[in-house]
């Protein structure tokens, strides 16, 4: 579209206006004459004419280039490449390039085929700024040449076919759930080895008590069997003893019972023991008399 408006003036004069930021271009019977700033100009009409405008504003082109990686994945690669025309070289974008547009293209793909396929995709993938980085530089470098300033370029999209974006996708879940695995394991050892640890040593502080109840047991038996046989005459070491493991039977019998019920099988237990109890006791009765 033109970015300026004319009107015909008594037939030898014509006012033209040259929008903002815009540039007109004037030729004077077919030859290039002069660049038109923005604002109100007057031409020698029909001798002078504008025969067209350039627009200095930012403009972005969209750019889609297939291309194979070095792993052989074809990928379609989206770059945007935002550029404006310089003022001061107007008359080179003007006269210089017939479809700046298309010739900027040529360049995309230039590059993008020249640099994506020394690539696999993963390492494409990671290198988008590199590569619209090279061409940023090789755009840079010829456009300005004609009239054109390459503001800056990028990578928008990298897309692999369906196919293989399924695939990756497969392999990434995979990879994570080996590292959820992995990592599940790893916390199940850990748990593992802590309780170990932890029953190692309870049962080595369970031993050290169990020693010294029986050390204190040991201890108290000593002492019980000493006071014994010095307050009863004639009873032994032995006769002690027995006494002492039979109250012990029947504590452990008092302790267990408080909890459970055992019923013997055989209904002459309690007779024997009521025998084995009376045999020694009359025992003991008749070594005093």
């Amino acid at each position: 579209m033109e970015e300026y408006a004319s009107s015909n003036q008594g037939g030898c004069c014509c006012f033209t206006c040259v929008r903002t930021q815009s540039v007109g271009i004037v030729e004077d019977l077919g030859q290039f004459k002069q660049l038109l700033s923005p604002g109100l100009h007057i031409l020698l009409w029909p001798i002078q004419n504008v025969v067209g405008t350039l627009s200095l504003r930012i403009q972005q082109l969209d750019v889609y280039c297939e291309t194979k990686t070095k792993d052989n994945v074809f990928v379609q690669v989206a770059v945007a490449v935002q550029y404006r025309v310089l003022a001061e070289s107007a008359y080179e974008a003007y006269y210089r390039l017939t479809d700046p547009r298309t010739q900027i293209q040529s360049y995309v793909f230039d590059v993008v085929r020249s640099t994506v396929p020394k690539m696999e995709l993963d390492e494409a993938f990671s290198s988008k700024d590199d590569i619209a980085k090279a061409v940023l530089e090789s755009l840079a470098s010829v456009m300005t040449e004609y009239g054109y300033e390459i503001r800056n370029t990028l990578v928008t999209d990298l897309s692999p076919d369906n196919k293989v974006k399924a695939s990756m996708n497969e392999i990434n879940a995979s990879r994570r759930l080996k590292e959820a695995a992995s990592h599940k394991a790893e916390a199940e050892k850990t748990k593992q080895v802590k309780a170990a640890e932890a029953e190692a040593e309870a049962r080595y502080l369970s031993g050290l008590g169990v020693a010294r109840q029986r050390k204190a047991i040991v201890s108290g038996l000593q002492s019980s069997v000493a006071e014994f046989s010095s307050e009863v005459e004639g009873a032994t070491p032995k006769d002690v003893m027995d006494i002492l493991l039979l109250s012990q039977y029947f504590d452990t019998l008092s302790s267990v019972g408080a909890n459970q019920l055992f019923l013997e099988h055989d209904p002459a237990t309690v007779t024997n023991l009521q025998k084995s109890v009376g045999q020694s006791f009359s025992t003991k009765i008749g070594k005093d008399k």
